[in-house]
């Protein structure tokens, strides 16, 4: 009774007073958490943030200095204060949740970045591009001082990086966003691009490829440079080869400017920029320049790059309806640029069932194979076309172009040998006299724009043959057609010698080496026994970059491999390869080469260039030597052309070396090659060419060197190899060098005359040797 009793008066409590406990309780808690809110307030963590339009501070019209400051000066906050602010309670702000999840913009402006560092990419060919990038460079350094506040070391613009496409590895740029120093963790960066636009197989088209391989690799994030602050693109066209955007003008830059798009999740700081190189590209470049540093300080002023519509920076449009448009506008300019290719539509294969017929009757499909269907020649475009200005270009410096991607030139030392003033450095090496050697290539593409090339810079580049396939036959025949009417043309030289003219006319050697690469060539098997079928020996030079085609090679002369470095670093910037796995490639070749070292001749041909690949390398050279083992190792001092390419490449007179210096660094390479117990010595030289040869003691017989050759006797044996099978070696068709090559004797045929000249108007003195 008593318990049921005070159950009662306890409910009769309750709905008495039950409203005014309600209310009290209610007080008690609205007190405790206004409290708290104060106290968090006044917590280091909510200074820490920059001021935001969107975050308050509305009506403040402060705005935060703006620095520029090395990030090695950077100085991060004390350590009281971080430990504050990261035992704090995390601060969420905003009901609802904005599209781009973890890669949205609000994300950006909340964490509010205090540096932003712009790096700066380009491409260049002719140099043009490169002193456009370092301009760029130096404007945004000055923008960044003018603006600059003494002492503020809270956030800032930091000086830019610049790096050359070239000599990078793309991976380590453009698979994932650089990240913060140690010393500042709130640096962010904005990548800015400089590109021209070509007709021809570039870097650049390497470049593009690559960033397609990784928005379509399932390993990597959709949008893996999302954490970048932004990016712009700026591009230089020529209006007089392309005159709307329709037709190709500056298309790579707007690919460029698409990837881009993709792979950050669509932050672009800046619109793409666009110039005629021929008329307004610098003008157009100070204007986006200007527009571009503004957005740099709207960056680090508010940590991100505002609201915006699809395609101006906005990542919440970046969605897959967007990315689709832009994958279609991607495919349809570079057709534009570089040649539409057919497409057929599945709607309009014909496998019995209804639709759309295509024309023609049903399309064959063939399903025993696998792997994509080799495009038809008709539809390949050709890789020097007649009216591409590549033609034009190589057709003004001297070359006959054969077909769509061979030609043959005159060397200088063809004339030099009709005149009876000496020979190259072959005829002292192996007896070739220049006046009858015919220089040529199958292929004028290359996968190396090497520094020192003497080309011009103007010759197609490319990884891959994607062009059209001209038959041997047609290029055998217009080489030697090109080459007889060139030498026909120098009858009326003064100086020509009758008989050396006469002797022209029969071609006895080929050095396919005149440029690109000829080992690239679908068919240079067949169009090396053309060669071998009329009795002309063949010295074939490579780039070690394709070591398929080097290891299906048949038999040569002579073959060459180009050692231009001992370590990969000074590969890619001496040879600047297109191949990403340029250095594997090397290596692969080198293993090749010493296999076939006693099938064949084997040479490593060394261009020294001072300032490159001189100093502090010759353990490294010996390293290759060692791995590859050839007959013979040529060392030759580079020959500068005066191109503005070279220059542009950081090439000058200052980079050539001196013959005492060639000789200096053959002695000390033989040196460390008998150190390490391999047997090589200096056979010949060319003192007249800056050249020096190393030859194996496989050719040391009876205390004489033997570097020469045997023509007759090799032509000989190829054709016992053909008709018996009986196999030979480089020794079966060795010859004695002459007493005039030897090292120590300067390597000129005492029956030709040197003319040496003094001066660019003086009259040739001629000595005797």
């Amino acid at each position: 009774m008593a318990d049921s009793s005070l159950v009662s008066g306890l409910l009769s409590a309750w709905h008495t007073f039950r409203i005014p406990i309600i209310v009290s309780l209610a007080v008690v808690v609205f007190l405790v958490r206004s409290l708290n809110l104060s106290r968090r307030s006044k917590s280091p963590l909510s200074n820490s943030l920059p001021p935001s339009p969107r975050l308050g501070n509305a009506t403040s019209t402060e705005k935060p200095d703006v620095t520029l400051l090395d990030s090695e000066s950077i100085q991060t906050s004390d350590k009281p204060k971080q430990k504050a602010a990261a035992s704090g309670p995390k601060r969420v702000i905003g009901n609802k949740q904005l599209r781009g999840g973890k890669h949205s913009r609000q994300a950006d402006q909340l964490t509010g970045p205090s540096f932003i560092k712009p790096i700066i990419f380009f491409a260049s060919l002719t140099v043009s591009t490169e002193k456009r990038a370092r301009w760029l460079a130096e404007e945004l350094r000055k923008a960044a001082h003018r603006k600059s506040q003494p002492g503020d070391k809270e956030q800032g613009l930091l000086p830019p990086d610049i790096y050359d496409l070239s000599e990078i590895d793309f991976d380590d740029h453009f698979v994932s966003a650089p990240k913060s120093p140690p010393n500042s963790p709130n640096t962010r960066y904005v990548y800015c691009i400089l590109i021209p636009t070509y007709n021809i197989d570039t870097i650049i088209d390497t470049f593009l490829s690559h960033l397609d391989e990784i928005h379509h690799d399932f390993r990597i994030d959709t949008a893996p440079l999302s954490s970048l602050a932004g990016y712009s693109v700026f591009g230089f066209g020529d209006r007089e080869g392309w005159p709307t955007e329709e037709e190709g003008f500056c298309s790579q830059a707007k690919d460029l400017d698409r990837w881009m798009a993709k792979l950050t999740g669509k932050k672009r700081a800046y619109p793409l920029g666009m110039g005629d190189a021929q008329t307004d590209a610098d003008n157009a470049l100070k204007e986006w320049t200007s527009g571009l540093a503004e957005v740099l300080f709207d960056i680090v002023e508010t940590g991100g790059l505002g609201e915006g519509i699809p395609g101006s920076g906005d990542a919440y449009e970046s969605d897959e309806e967007s990315l689709a448009e832009d994958d279609e506008s991607i495919t349809k300019a570079s057709s534009n640029a570089k040649g539409a290719q057919t497409v057929i539509d599945l709607e309009d294969i014909n496998l019995g069932g209804s639709g759309k017929k295509r024309k023609g009757g049903p399309l064959p499909v063939d399903f025993t194979t696998m792997g994509k269907t080799p495009a038809s020649q008709s539809n390949l475009k050709e890789m020097v076309p007649s009216s591409s200005p590549t033609y034009a270009a190589l057709t003004k410096q001297g070359y006959t172009i054969v077909g769509s991607h061979s030609g043959v030139k005159i060397c200088r030392w063809t004339k030099s040998a009709l005149r009876g003033r000496g020979s190259c450095y072959k005829y002292s090496f192996y007896g070739i006299k220049s006046h009858l050697c015919m220089e040529t290539t199958p292929s004028l593409s290359c996968s190396n724009k090497c520094v020192f090339c003497w080309r011009h810079g103007t010759n197609p580049v490319g990884t891959t043959w994607r062009w059209k396939v001209d038959p041997p036959e047609l290029i055998f025949k217009g080489v030697k057609e090109g080459h007889y009417k060139k030498i026909k043309m120098l009858k009326g030289i003064p100086g020509v010698r009758a008989e050396r003219f006469a002797e022209a006319m029969r071609i006895r050697h080929c050095a396919l080496s005149l440029v690109g690469e000829p080992i690239f060539y679908p068919h240079i098997n067949d169009f090396l026994g053309m060669l071998h079928d009329e009795q002309i020996s063949s010295f074939l030079v490579c780039n070690a970059q394709h070591p398929d085609q080097l290891a299906t090679l048949h038999r040569v002369t002579q073959l060459y491999v180009s050692i231009d470095a001992s370590n990969r670093d000074s590969l890619r910037r001496i040879d600047r390869p297109l191949h990403r796995d340029f250095w594997e490639r090397f290596q692969r070749c080198l293993d090749i080469l010493r296999e076939k070292r006693h099938i064949q001749r084997t040479v490593f041909r060394l261009t020294l260039v001072k300032g490159f690949n001189v100093e502090d390398e010759v353990s490294g050279y010996a390293d290759l030597v060692e791995k590859g083992l050839p007959c013979f190792v040529e060392v030759k001092g580079v020959t500068y052309c005066g191109t503005s390419s070279s220059a542009g490449a950081g090439l000058t007179m200052q980079n050539v070396p001196f013959y005492e210096e060639v000789v200096a660094f053959v002695v000390a390479l033989k040196d460390e090659l008998q150190r390490r117990g391999l047997k090589y010595g200096i056979g010949a030289e060319h003192a007249h060419s800056c050249c020096i040869l190393l030859a194996s003691q496989r050719f040391y017989v009876n205390e004489k060197w033997h570097t020469r050759i045997d023509y007759d006797r090799f032509f000989e044996l190829l054709q016992k190899e053909k008709s018996e099978g009986i196999s030979f070696c480089p020794e079966d068709y060795m010859k004695e060098t002459e007493e005039w090559a030897l090292w120590g004797n300067g390597g000129f045929d005492p029956n030709d005359t040197r003319v040496r000249r003094k001066g660019k108007n003086k009259d040739p003195v001629v000595v005797e040797q």
